[in-house]
């Protein structure tokens, strides 16, 4: 034991004393957090280019309200209140009268004039839109440009086309707009979390306003950790004793030490790596919160779950990675190796939308409990606000625990074999034969 504890000593000394481990701490935050860091950096930096707006009304009585509508908005909303500079584009409006004799010919037309930068887009809205019949185009409002499904302008078009429709029905109907808005008021569903007693006070606390972002960013966030966490030890891993074993060295460690002593000794190593790594983060982000007074999102609860899944999960993967590290002789033959190992690995990320969703439906329980997926699935649905059952995580850990010992042996027998390998690349059977003879 002693041995291998000197190796670990000796890979952990050289990785964190190396500027490569302190551009890695920075960069995986920036790699994650880079989108929200770019929208920030971004915001109010869109295109203000004024947007000329051609408008087909072929009932006669909706463009004009629709124009005045874009010139109050002109008026109030392009330039920020503070610095003075424009932010927005402005929406300049003119009406076409519309050729009914020949529309596609027109349509046609007004795309070309798109295309040709004469204007950014055109509408057109359809005659019966006050009365809607049978003929559906005859009621469709269309909107034409050339990236239509991204298009704020689009969005922004809905209201005051649907306030000048709505206006106009009422009038015809001879009802009064106000009492009508106040009869047909939508009244929404309020999302309140449970009510529960402080312990110290007696208080009844709770029953506040869900928070949505909150709700998925806690279990994304544990997630996110766990993957690091992961990833930091497995992507070290096999590089290193790729290295090693290719430019000798694992052979002249292999004259002081067995191999068992030194896959722990590297493995231990590696772990040590990522746990500096990953407090780190965690520290940083439990500041952060305490800076924003955002300390009461952070589930406290599952940090004791994190700390045992995640060292099961690094026993386990980091085993396989020096295992098939150990088989291989040059990169291109561990991308081939390791690529189903980084599938089982990310695979969570796939389905962490639906596991928080329904934290206690079969598809978060049953995954939760199969071993290779329980530190990251396990751990999303215990920062999850719905409570599970309490003898899941602990039959999860109880699988994590058999299933990482039958890992870590059976990497070893295979390790012991392929550290001394050299040549010809061996086959996946061959690799399976070391696993059960040794």
């Amino acid at each position: 034991m002693r041995k291998a504890l000197f190796v670990a000593i000796r890979d952990y000394n050289a990785a964190v004393r190396t500027k490569g481990f302190l551009i890695g701490l920075l960069f995986v935050p920036i790699m994650f957090g880079g989108v929200f860091i770019v929208m920030k950096l971004t915001e109010g930096q869109g295109d203000t280019t004024d947007r000329r707006i051609a408008v087909v009304d072929h009932t006669g009585v909706v463009a004009p309200a629709l124009i005045e509508a874009a010139e109050r908005r002109n008026e109030s909303e392009l330039y920020d209140e503070e610095t003075g500079k424009k932010v927005k584009p402005a929406y300049l409006m003119h009406i076409v009268p519309p050729n009914d004799t020949d529309m596609a010919a027109q349509r046609l037309e007004l795309s070309d004039k798109v295309r040709a930068g004469e204007l950014f887009a055109f509408l057109e809205i359809g005659r019966d839109v006050l009365d809607p019949g049978d003929d559906g185009d005859a009621f469709r409002i269309a909107y034409y440009s050339e990236n239509p499904a991204f298009d704020d302008t689009r969005h922004w078009l809905t209201s005051p086309i649907n306030d000048r429709i709505r206006s106009l029905r009422l009038a015809e109907a001879d009802l009064d707009k106000d009492t009508v808005e106040r009869l047909t008021r939508w009244m929404s569903v309020e999302g309140l979390g449970l009510l529960s007693v402080d312990e110290d006070t007696g208080e009844v606390r709770g029953g506040e306003q869900d928070n949505t972002a909150a709700v998925l960013l806690m279990p994304y966030a544990m997630m996110m950790l766990m993957f690091i966490l992961i990833m930091a030890a497995v992507g070290t891993l096999v590089t290193a004793i790729m290295e090693e074993k290719g430019q000798r060295i694992a052979e002249v460690l292999l004259g002081s030490v067995r191999p068992t002593q030194l896959m722990a000794g590297k493995l231990l190593g590696a772990i040590g790596v990522s746990l500096t790594m990953v407090t780190i983060y965690m520290l940083a982000g439990v500041f952060v919160a305490g800076q924003v007074e955002a300390s009461d999102l952070i589930p406290y609860d599952a940090l004791p779950w994190f700390a045992v899944y995640g060292l099961a999960a690094l026993f386990m993967f980091g085993a396989i990675a020096l295992a098939l590290g150990s088989a291989c002789t040059d990169p291109k033959e561990s991308q081939s190796l390791m690529m189903p190992m980084w599938f089982l690995i990310a695979l969570p990320m796939f389905v962490w939308v639906p596991v928080v969703k329904e934290p206690v439906g079969g598809l978060a329980t049953w995954l939760s409990l199969i071993p290779i997926y329980t530190p990251m699935i396990m751990l999303i649905r215990i920062a999850s606000p719905v409570t599970i059952p309490a003898w899941q995580p602990w039959a999860g850990l109880v699988g994590v625990i058999l299933f990482t010992a039958i890992s870590v042996w059976t990497a070893g027998r295979i390790f012991r074999v392929g550290i001394l390998m050299q040549g010809k690349p061996p086959r996946i059977t061959e690799i399976l034969r070391w696993a059960v003879r040794g």
